[in-house]
């Protein structure tokens, strides 16, 4: 990606820490963004389901994702449908079992070929966009006919060409980037809930 910040050099205070920080945040690209959030609007209006999943903070990042779209946007709906919204990171037996029965590349799409439909948004989280399990379970969606959306860093790894939406992170290093991924998805979910406790996206969402 052009413009990705080089993050070689040794960060040594925290005033580096966080002025290279907010040097990457001016770089993010925030009409994807505004993409992310309609697509994740459009899924609501229709009713269809909404798949998170990644690795280590990505995994974490993942379920608190889930949570704030479920439980954080269900005050502004006045009784209308909620989101319908799941982290594939929070049934440890699940994950476990796949990965101990098969390989741990499928414990994410072998929980979407339960679940997912045409129609339906996978949204994949990775630093690195090269976690064979983010790409497994992408694979599976796109073949289902879902939307994918993607948040990931360097240059967008291999993951990027399976991504619908793919917001790219303009850093090699990884605590910038998972920083921003979460500013990414709480400017996300702000712009999702303010957009669902809008009249005419009460009233259409009424029709699905």
């Amino acid at each position: 990606m052009s413009g990705c910040k080089t993050d070689s050099a040794e960060i040594r205070t925290s005033i580096a820490y966080f002025q290279r920080l907010t040097g990457i945040m001016g770089e993010l690209p925030h009409r994807v963004v505004e993409e992310i959030a309609d697509v994740l609007v459009s899924a609501w209006l229709k009713q269809r389901s909404v798949f998170l999943f990644g690795n280590g903070g990505s995994a974490a990042l993942a379920s608190h994702f889930a949570c704030d779209l479920g439980k954080g946007t269900a005050p502004v709906l006045n009784g209308t449908p909620r989101m319908r919204v799941l982290a594939l990171t929070d049934n440890v037996s699940l994950m476990t079992a796949w990965a101990n029965d098969t390989h741990y590349e499928q414990i994410f799409a072998e929980q979407l070929r339960n679940f997912v439909q045409r129609g339906d948004v996978a949204f994949a989280i990775s630093g690195s966009g090269n976690s064979p399990n983010i790409l497994r379970a992408l694979e599976v969606a796109r073949a289902a006919g879902a939307t994918t959306l993607g948040l990931t860093g360097f240059h967008g790894g291999r993951m990027a060409s399976l991504c619908h939406h793919c917001l790219i992170v303009p850093s090699d290093n990884m605590q910038h980037i998972e920083d921003l991924h979460l500013c990414v998805a709480h400017a996300i979910f702000t712009l999702v809930r303010y957009r669902m406790a809008q009249p005419l996206a009460a009233t259409v969402s009424t029709s699905f």
